[in-house]
């Protein structure tokens, strides 16, 4: 009888513990009492060390409404939204593998009665091999107008995971912008890693911010492993530049934010080496192009041929602005001058006067809008940045979500 009496003394003890009442603190789960004290819940449980970071953090509360929530990661507040209701508050994002985490929760009863629960837990360390490599564009870079943006992998996503990562990413910008995510292979990424690419609608407006956060961490990416940490980059749209090639005319026109500041003659690609994939790969692509990157010495040689193949080349060319994945540059003319603004005679790429290919270096983004007409070879859209060659309904399709999204106001 003794031991049960022990038994019965430690249950009452641990009970009046639990169950405060104004004010008095308790665990993971403080119960109501008689006298109209709410009950308040937190998990995961406290002590919990292998906590699932995809399930996040959830507090409730029985007979009372929720007033102050507080979740804290190494001192930082942990988002969190409270039901119309105030009787849920639930965890914005998954969290941080390996996180201690504290919770405090106090619910009030409609007589006044507050109860105080808390909880202290860790979660898994158990994190997936895959993970974000990069996210394109670079923190504080000034872009084009076409930008698209990047978040690259360094292995494959799961197919189950795409549209957790898609939910988990958050774009804000300036003016809010309508566009849409899809997934390319490596196979069809301009670096060959794998990708999740968004795109606007309509180019960005010019001369705004706009931020991009993938809260990676926590999510379920494979089978009890999960994403290892969030990446935020905030980048600006520069003014808008649209350059215009025509390869009938052999001109090319600039224009800043719809003004035409600069034009010159220039030679596109001549023609006449069709290869085995049936592609003349000295024809200049038309379409709707992207500056990618700039090179002020870049080294070229022409695509699936070796040295002492007939058309074999091997040049330094310098200020280059690359437009494409098929080794599609502008930039300075290294032949026949005459050339320029009279006939196409390059290997591909968009031949300048040294002046202008210079002063282009410089002057434009990465993401600037390159439109080339007039050949018979057209950008495929897994060219590079040839995105805006697909319209935007088919772009969308490759979202794991099937729909566009509209960026929040920043």
């Amino acid at each position: 009888m003794r031991g049960k009496a022990l038994v019965l003394a430690l249950v009452l003890g641990l009970a009046a513990a639990c169950g405060g009442g104004d004010g008095e603190t308790g665990g993971v789960t403080a119960k109501g009492g008689d006298d109209g004290t709410p009950q308040v819940t937190i998990t995961p449980a406290d002590g919990n060390g292998k906590a699932r970071p995809d399930e996040g953090v959830t507090v409730t509360a029985t007979g009372g409404a929720l007033g102050a929530v507080s979740v804290k990661l190494k001192g930082e507040d942990v988002p969190g939204k409270l039901s119309a209701d105030k009787t849920k508050w639930q965890s914005t994002w998954t969290l941080q593998p390996g996180g201690r985490y504290q919770v405090s929760a106090t619910a009030t009863s409609p007589k006044g009665k507050s109860t105080t629960a808390t909880s202290a837990f860790r979660t898994s360390r158990a994190t997936a091999a895959t993970r974000v490599n990069n996210v394109v564009p670079s923190q504080n870079e000034t872009v084009g107008t076409g930008m698209p943006i990047f978040v690259q992998f360094n292995k494959a996503v799961p197919d189950k995971a795409k549209p957790l990562i898609e939910r988990a990413t958050e774009i804000s910008s300036t003016t809010p912008t309508e566009g849409a995510w899809r997934w390319l292979s490596a196979g069809e990424s301009f670096n060959g890693l794998p990708s999740m690419v968004f795109r606007p609608k309509h180019p960005w407006k010019p001369r705004q911010r706009v931020t991009v956060t993938v809260h990676y961490a926590g999510l379920k990416i494979g089978d009890d492993v999960f994403g290892d940490k969030d990446v935020t980059h905030t980048f600006k749209i520069g003014d808008s530049h649209v350059v215009s090639i025509n390869a009938n005319t052999h001109r090319l026109t600039v224009k800043k934010n719809g003004r035409t500041v600069r034009n010159w003659g220039v030679s596109l690609g001549v023609g006449g080496d069709v290869q085995r994939d049936g592609v003349d790969h000295l024809l200049t692509t038309s379409g709707v192009h992207l500056t990618m990157d700039h090179v002020r010495l870049e080294r070229m040689r022409p695509p699936g041929k070796k040295k002492g193949d007939p058309g074999w080349y091997d040049e330094k060319v310098p200020w280059a602005t690359r437009i494409s994945n098929s080794g599609e540059y502008i930039h300075q003319n290294m032949d026949d001058p005459s050339c320029l603004g009279n006939r196409n005679c390059s290997h591909g790429c968009v031949r300048s006067p040294a002046a202008d290919a210079q002063w282009f270096f410089h002057w434009s983004y990465r993401g600037d809008i390159v439109k080339i007409t007039g050949t018979k070879r057209n950008l495929q859209w897994t060219n590079g940045w040839g995105y805006w060659q697909l319209p935007f309904t088919k772009w969308a399709n490759g979202s794991a979500l099937g729909k566009p999204i509209t960026t929040t106001k920043a």
